[in-house]
C-alpha cells in the first residue's frame, strides 16, 4: 500500500513550503475586542457616563442646605430657571449672558493667534525649538497662579501695567479688573497669553503632516506663500480646525477661575459667568438641585454649539 504525500508549494515568502489546501484562519473569542477597549469603558462609565447620571437625577430633585429632603420635583427645577422670573433665574441668565460675551471675544482669537503662531514656528530657524518651549510654558500654570499674578500685575494702582502705561505716555489710570470693558480686554489677554500654547502645538503636529510634496507642486504652479495657504494648507487641516474650534468653545464657556480671581467677578457681578453662578448656588447656597438643572442647561447649550459647529464644518467641507 502506498501513500501519496500532499504536494507542496512555495510560501509568498519563498523561504519555505506548506501543504496546498485551504487555509485556516484562527478566530478569536467574540469578546476578544471588548476586552481590549474596556480599560476605556470603565474609566468612561466612572467618570463620564456616571457623573452625567447623577447630575440628572439631583436635578430633578428638591435638595434643602445639601441635603437630599425635598423630594422629587420633576422638571421643576428647569422650569423655574427657563421662565426667566426670580433673582436665581435672572441671575443665571445673565452668568449665561457673561459666558456668550467672553466665548465670543476668545474664541476668534484662541483659533487665528495659535494657527499664526504655528505657522511660524514651521518654519526652520535658528532658536525655534526654544521659542516652542516659551509659548507653550504659560500653559502649564494653574489658574490659581495666574489669576493672581494677573491680578497684581494689573492693579490699578501699584500693577505694572499701569505704570509701563504711564511710562509710555500712555493713560496709567485704566481699571483693568473693576470696570467695563477694561475687564473684558484683562480677562481675554489673558486666557489668551495663557493657553495659546496648547493650541499652537495641536496646529503645529497637524502641519508637519501636510506632505511637503503638495507644496512644492504648488510653488511650480507659480503660487505665492498666501494662495498656497488656501489651496493646500487649509483643507488638509479642515479637521484639525474643527477639532480646535470645539474644545475652545466649550473650554471657553467653562471660564471660571480667571474671572473669580482676577476681576473678582467684578464690576457687580458684570464678568461673574454661568460657572461662576454654578458654583455659588451649589456650594455657597447649597441648592444641589438648582445647581444640577444650570449644569445641564450649560451642558445642552454646548452640546448644540458643537453639533452647529461640526455642520459648519461640514458644509464648507462640500464647497
Amino acid at each position: 500500500m502506498s501513500t501519496v504525500a500532499p504536494s507542496l508549494s512555495p510560501t509568498r515568502d519563498g523561504t519555505g513550503f506548506r501543504p496546498d489546501g485551504p487555509r485556516r484562519i484562527r478566530y478569536g473569542s467574540p469578546a476578544t475586542p471588548y476586552l481590549f477597549v474596556a480599560p476605556f469603558l470603565v474609566l468612561f462609565c466612572v467618570f463620564v457616563l456616571a457623573p452625567i447620571l447623577v447630575l440628572a437625577y439631583s436635578s430633578t430633585r428638591q435638595w434643602i442646605l445639601g441635603f437630599d429632603t425635598g423630594g422629587f420635583v420633576g422638571a421643576e427645577n428647569y422650569a423655574t430657571l427657563l421662565s426667566g422670573e426670580g433673582v436665581l433665574s435672572e441671575e443665571f441668565w445673565n452668568g449665561m449672558k457673561v459666558t456668550a460675551i467672553f466665548t465670543v471675544l476668545s474664541v476668534p482669537l484662541l483659533v487665528v493667534v495659535p494657527f499664526g503662531l504655528a505657522l511660524l514656528l514651521n518654519v526652520r530657524f535658528p532658536g525655534r525649538t526654544f521659542f516652542r518651549a516659551v509659548y507653550f510654558a504659560p500653559y502649564v500654570l494653574g489658574v490659581a497662579v495666574v489669576g493672581v499674578l494677573w491680578h497684581f500685575l494689573l492693579d490699578a494702582r501699584v500693577g505694572p501695567v499701569n505704570h509701563l502705561l504711564g511710562s509710555l505716555g500712555l493713560p496709567d489710570s485704566i481699571a483693568w479688573t473693576t470696570s467695563l470693558p477694561a475687564g473684558w480686554v484683562s480677562l481675554v489677554g489673558v486666557t489668551v497669553w495663557w493657553t495659546v500654547g496648547f493650541n499652537a502645538v495641536i496646529y503645529l503636529a497637524a502641519l508637519q503632516d501636510v506632505p511637503a510634496e503638495l507644496y512644492e507642486a504648488a510653488r511650480i504652479d507659480g503660487t505665492n506663500a498666501w494662495q498656497r495657504l488656501w489651496v493646500v494648507t487649509l483643507p488638509h487641516l479642515r479637521r484639525v480646525l474643527q477639532f480646535v474650534v470645539v474644545i475652545t468653545i466649550i473650554a471657553s464657556a467653562n471660564m471660571y477661575g480667571q474671572s473669580a480671581l482676577i476681576t473678582n467677578e467684578q464690576p457687580g457681578g458684570g464678568t461673574r459667568t454661568a460657572i461662576g453662578y454654578i458654583a455659588q448656588t451649589g456650594m455657597q447656597s447649597y441648592d444641589i438641585g438648582m445647581a444640577s438643572a444650570m449644569s445641564m442647561i450649560l451642558a445642552v447649550c454646548l452640546i448644540a454649539a458643537s453639533l452647529l459647529v461640526n455642520q459648519i464644518f461640514r458644509f464648507v467641507g462640500k464647497v
